[in-house]
């Protein structure tokens, strides 16, 4: 018996990145992570900077970073829109662990005119990344 599936669409600013059916999505929302299945209820929130996975309708998972976005649930299919999305082997891990240094030294460095915010969104995105990075490398040393 063929498992049930969803249509999923993965969409950053610059391209469609993944389109086709997939049996389960994990993402983390505004409010908590969230695991969407077929028949989930009707949805449309945000979501965090962090990891994206999908599996498919063969079984086969696949991971992805999003750097945050909506999600849209509707019976027949599930959009991800985020600005940045890659694939997890697509990260530049060395290029994380420095945006994450740099903005980890500006907080430490705060002066008066910081935009502290734009700071806190560069850790998070840098630490999602790693987080995504870290994922892989445990799913791959199973």
């Amino acid at each position: 018996m063929a498992a049930m599936t969803v249509h999923l669409d993965i969409v950053s600013a610059e391209a469609s990145i993944f389109k086709g059916r997939v049996a389960h999505l994990q993402v983390t929302g505004a409010e908590g992570e969230l695991g969407i299945m077929p028949g989930h209820a009707p949805l449309l929130t945000k979501i965090k900077p962090g990891m994206a996975r999908i599996v498919k309708q063969d079984g086969s998972e696949e991971v992805f970073y999003l750097s945050g976005g909506l999600l849209e649930v509707q019976p027949s299919s599930v959009s991800v829109l985020a600005d940045v999305v890659m694939r997890a082997e697509d990260i530049d891990e060395q290029a994380a662990i420095e945006a994450k240094r740099r903005a980890e030294a500006h907080m430490a460095e705060a002066g008066a005119d910081f935009n502290y915010a734009a700071a806190a969104v560069e850790l998070a995105n840098a630490i999602a990344q790693l987080r995504v990075v870290e994922t892989i490398r445990k799913h791959i040393a199973r």
